[in-house]
Parts: structure tokens; C-alpha cells; sequence
């Protein structure tokens, strides 16, 4: 996508916000290593309509001396080394994510990227702690600020388990596609999108409860 019809960045604090997942042979950011990672760019349309436009993801080879969890494996069904797996090392995964996020930062006029995911306390460490060990300069994301879908699923649908929070938004959802990191991008993402978009349509028709309020109640209308 090279132009934006309608720039995000007034709407976020000039933040873009770009979906994540990642997905790890175990839950400490320093010794076990990402395995697969996943980004979602959102993007309003000429209405103002938040739709994806992009979508990118790869598979990581583990970090030099870094630690499987085999539970973490077991849960994930992923083999780290599988050949068909086509997987690139950290640094090189970082540059062809961050590279189209810079893009649609830089297009929807924002200052950063921030992260939005399910877990994005989990997603933001584990991502942070790649950019420290490829020693990656100018990440495009703010180091520790996120968009929670899990809170916002909860508000919106009275679901914070993200399988639950899609079936009540009416999304379908495929339980032998989860846990894939650009499958539950996506879904993430669709549902950010929807939440988002339901939150203008509702303020747009309290706006216009307002404003057909104030106009009937002027003297020169009664």
C-alpha cells in the first residue's frame, strides 16, 4: 500500500497501531527464543473504517544457546527445526517486519508503532528482547505502551478469552489453526478492526443525538 486515503495519525495519539503475535518455545524473554512472529497493519479507509491492509509473518531459527521448553513445543505443535519451516535468524525477521511497519507509519503521518495483541505484555518482552540481542536500531514500536484486545473484548463483548471473544463477534474460529502466529494476528486484528469501528458508529450516532437535541431545543424551532 503506498497512499492513505484517511492518515491514522490524529486518531491514536500519532500512534499507528500495527497487531502481533509471536509464538515461543517458552515464556522467559532471555532464554528461550521466538519461533514464529507476526504483523497486522490496520489502516482507515476514506470514511475513517479501520480495515487490514497488510499482513507478514516468518519463521525464526532459534538464538544461539537458547533454551526449548518441550511443554511450550508440545502446546504449540511447532518443531523449531523442521526444514520446511524456512526459517531466518532474529535480525533478519525484525528488518523485513519492521521495514512495511516504517512504511505505514511514515504514510499515516504517526510518529510510532504501537503494539496491539491479546497478551501484548508477553508479545512486548519477547520482542523487546530480540531487538536488544540482534542489537537492532530505531525499532519502529514504542518500547512499552500496548493496545489490549483481551480488555477491550471484555467491554465490548463480555469475553476476555480470545476464541470466546470471536465466536460472540460473530468470527469464525478454526481450533486447529490456533496458535499459529499469523492466524491469531489476523483474528486478533479483525476483531481490533470491529471493536474500533463499532465504538465510531456509536459515537457518530451519539453526535447526532446531540446535535438533533440542541437543534430542537432552540427557541426560534419550538
Amino acid at each position: 500500500m503506498e497512499t492513505c486515503p484517511n492518515p491514522l495519525g490524529n486518531r491514536f495519539r500519532g500512534y499507528l497501531p500495527v497487531i502481533i503475535d509471536i509464538e515461543t518455545a517458552g515464556f522467559n524473554p532471555k532464554k528461550n527464543p521466538l519461533l514464529e512472529i507476526a504483523a497486522i497493519i490496520v489502516e482507515a479507509d476514506e470514511q475513517g473504517w479501520l480495515h487490514i491492509t497488510e499482513k507478514h509473518n516468518c519463521n525464526i531459527i532459534p538464538f544461539k544457546n537458547s533454551e526449548l521448553d518441550d511443554a511450550a513445543l508440545k502446546f504449540t505443535g511447532i518443531d523449531p527445526y523442521h526444514p520446511f519451516r524456512m526459517s531466518i535468524d532474529e535480525k533478519e525477521a525484525l528488518n523485513k517486519l519492521f521495514t512495511p511497519i516504517k512504511a505505514a507509519v511514515k504514510r499515516n503521518e504517526c510518529k510510532r508503532a504501537i503494539l496491539v495483541g491479546h497478551n501484548p505484555a508477553f508479545d512486548i518482552s519477547f520482542l523487546n528482547a530480540a531487538i536488544d540481542r540482534t542489537q537492532y536500531k530505531r525499532s519502529p514500536f514504542h518500547p512499552f505502551s500496548s493496545f489490549d484486545t483481551a480488555t477491550l473484548g471484555g467491554m465490548a463483548y463480555g469475553q476476555t478469552v480470545l476464541a470466546k471473544i470471536a465466536e460472540a463477534a460473530g468470527l469464525e474460529w478454526d481450533n486447529s489453526r490456533a496458535h499459529s502466529a499469523l492466524y491469531d494476528a489476523e483474528q486478533t486484528a479483525k476483531l481490533f478492526c470491529m471493536i474500533m469501528n463499532r465504538w465510531k458508529r456509536f459515537m457518530e450516532i451519539e453526535d447526532q443525538n446531540l446535535s438533533n437535541s440542541l437543534f430542537a431545543s432552540c427557541p426560534e424551532f419550538e
